[in-house]
Formats: structure tokens, C-alpha cells, sequence
């Protein structure tokens, strides 16, 4: 199969050097196309800002913001058969971007915000019999939310984490996550190296890939 994979946070600029973003680190992501590419696939990795050698044999696609992510979703994703949307991109991001660095000065700064992209309302309609992963890191009981997201998205699968957890989420090397597929169904995973999780996930995908 080609699978397409995005990982890792996304930066969004405020000045040229300040910018919001989150604590991913993409190490979910990166296990994914690791675990893909030794299970034989055809793998491409839309990467944010990260910190990690890219898996062997493993095509990457390094992008900053969540509207150059967005725009190399669109671009890659009539080449694959099942795209995993494991990278954390920003939901906001400043609505305007100051040229030089904005100086210190007394008082505070108010920021204005706006929307980013959202990815995979940009890519339904280029679903047909693709299959889409998405994730859901919330906090918490991430159950409700993510089923919103499953079905609001359009998605045959969706990982849902509680990363406030200290074993799970964001920048550690471990995850216990929910898969909740499309026919309402759900399978927990309790506290796992993420390459571990990654590879019941490629496993999921396969077996989805049959039934097709």
C-alpha cells in the first residue's frame, strides 16, 4: 500500500522569531511510518519541526506551518491509500505577522487569532475508498470528543489519547490510546512504547484494506 503520514507540531509565526506551536514531538507519527515502511508499505512522511531521523526507508516532506501541511496533504494524497493524520497542528495562529521583531515595551500585547486550516475537511472530498486515520489528543475523557471528530470528519478510525497523562501523549516515549472505528466500535490499548501502538495501527489498516 502507499501510506501517507503527518507528524509533529506545526509552527505558526508571529514575528520573524516567535511563533505558537505545541508540545508534540513527533515521535507518534514518526513510530507509524516506521512501522508502515518495515511492514513493506510505500511510505511518505509529512513532517513539522522535529528533532528525529527519519525511518528507513521512509520518504519525508519537511513543512513549518499548518497551511504548508495542508498544502502538501493536498498534494500527496491522490498517491496514497490510507492517510494517517498523526501530526498536531495548530488550530490558530496569529492573524497577522509582524515583518521585524515586535520590541519589548510595558503593558501588555493582545494577539489576534485566527483559524488554520482544517486538513481533513480539505481532503474529504478526495476520499473515495481511502482510508482515513485521524487522532484526537485531548485531555481528560477523550472518548465524546473524539467520536464527534470520527464522525464529523468522515474517518474510518480515529486514536484518541488523554495527554495529560504522564505515560501518554506528548514527549515520551509511550502512549494508551482508544481506537474507535467507524462502526462505533472501540478497542483501548493500555500504556505501550508508541512503536508498539504503531504497529497494531498498521495492522488495523491492512485488515481494513482487505474488506475493501
Amino acid at each position: 500500500m502507499n501510506i501517507l503520514v503527518t507528524a509533529g507540531p506545526t509552527r505558526e509565526a508571529l514575528d520573524p522569531v516567535r511563533f505558537l506551536s505545541n508540545r508534540s514531538s513527533g515521535r507518534m507519527g514518526y513510530a507509524i511510518a516506521a512501522a508502515a515502511a518495515q511492514a513493506g508499505h510505500a511510505v511518505r512522511l509529512i513532517s513539522g519541526p522535529v528533532a528525529l531521523e527519519t525511518p528507513a526507508g521512509v520518504e519525508r516532506i519537511d513543512v513549518v506551518s499548518a497551511q504548508a501541511m495542508a498544502d502538501a496533504v493536498q498534494a500527496h494524497v491522490t498517491w496514497c491509500e490510507a492517510l494517517v493524520m498523526a501530526a498536531a497542528v495548530a488550530d490558530w495562529r496569529p492573524a497577522t505577522v509582524s515583518p521585524a521583531k515586535l520590541k519589548k515595551h510595558a503593558g501588555t500585547l493582545t494577539l489576534e487569532l485566527e483559524r488554520t486550516p482544517d486538513i481533513l475537511a480539505s481532503v474529504q472530498p478526495l476520499k473515495g475508498a481511502r482510508i482515513y486515520v485521524g487522532f484526537a489528543a485531548e485531555t481528560g475523557d477523550p472518548e465524546a470528543e473524539a467520536r464527534r471528530k470520527l464522525a464529523a470528519k468522515g474517518l474510518d478510525l480515529i486514536v484518541a489519547n488523554d495527554v495529560s497523562r504522564p505515560d501518554a501523549g506528548f514527549e515520551v516515549a509511550t502512549n494508551a490510546v482508544m481506537l474507535i472505528d467507524s462502526d462505533g466500535s472501540l478497542r483501548q490499548i493500555e500504556t505501550a512504547p508508541k512503536a508498539e501502538i504503531a504497529s497494531e495501527l498498521v495492522t488495523w489498516i491492512e485488515a481494513r484494506a482487505k474488506q475493501a
